[in-house]
This record gives structure tokens, sequence and C-alpha cells, in this order.
């Protein structure tokens, strides 16, 4: 049996070892992009923002290769629904059964991999018991995944609404 490395030399070993570390962090997670076809229930609280005082349950419908987006918004205490219905070219559409209003936005149904590009890292947060990646885009969605499943756990947008 060869006899134990001198005490010095192993603790270079050690030193440079920490060292090459300490120089090469390992890269961020990458988000995981989104399934293509998924149903999601969403609970919305406006009780932070202007205007909101509200709790609210919503059945979103995604469909990527369809090229729709069907929300059902439900308010927590009251009655019909409101439908919001999504296009991949901008316009949405606002209904219940007494009324109609369009929308046109400068951004469609997103695609499954948008965080992909432009988004940036930043770090881990525990959040209603998950540990969660987070980044944020354009200053204006903080996006919340799992760290072990990698599903969405929850959006932050800037006007103060967390789905």
């Amino acid at each position: 049996m060869p006899p134990p490395p001198p005490p010095l030399l192993l603790a270079a070993a050690v030193l440079a070892s920490a060292a090459a570390a300490l120089a090469d962090p390992p890269p961020p997670p990458s988000p995981t992009p989104w399934p293509e076809r998924f149903h999601a229930v969403l609970f919305t609280n406006l009780t932070q923002t202007s205007g909101g005082g509200k709790l609210q349950m919503t059945d979103l419908y995604y469909d990527w290769p369809g090229g729709r987006n069907l929300n059902l918004v439900a308010g927590q205490l009251s009655g019909a629904p409101v439908y919001d219905v999504e296009w991949p070219h901008g316009p949405s559409y606002y209904f219940d059964s007494a009324s109609c209003r369009t929308l046109l936005l400068p951004v469609g149904i997103l695609p499954p991999d948008w965080l992909a590009a432009g988004a940036a890292y930043l770090g881990r947060e525990a959040v209603d018991g998950f540990d969660c990646h987070v980044w944020t885009k354009v200053d204006f969605i903080w996006y919340y995944e799992d760290v072990v499943t990698h599903r969405p756990v929850r959006w932050n947008f800037y006007t103060g609404r967390s789905i």
C-alpha cells in the first residue's frame, strides 16, 4: 500500500479544487417549456391592485398548435363567468351573457418556450411550500417554476396581479 500524500500536498489539491469550483459557477437553469396543450386551474388575487379587491378562479385551456387560449374566469362570489378567448395574432375577446369587448394586444398567445429568450434568472425562492426557480422577463412578469416537477407555481405581473 502506498504511503498517504504529505499533508501540504493534500491541502494544495483541496484548495485548487475549491478555487476551480468558485471560478466556474454552474450555469443558471433553463425554464421548462410548457406542453403544447394543457388545462390549468389558476387562482388570481386582485386584492392588492388598484380597483381590485377580489379573488378569481380561472380555468385556462391552452392550445398552441390550434392557435387559441381560452380562460373561463369566475369571481369568488359572483355568478356568471367571463370568457376570455385569445388568438395568436393579438386580439382577445372578453364576453359574458350580457356584453362583449375586444382588446388588441401587441402579443398574442405565449409560445410554449416564451421564457427561452430574454428572461433573466433571479435565483430560488420558497413560494407556498414549493422550492422555485424564479425568472423575470422585460420587467413585466416574474415566473416561478417548481424545482422538482418543473411545473408553474406562480406568475406575478408588474400591475401587482398574482396568478
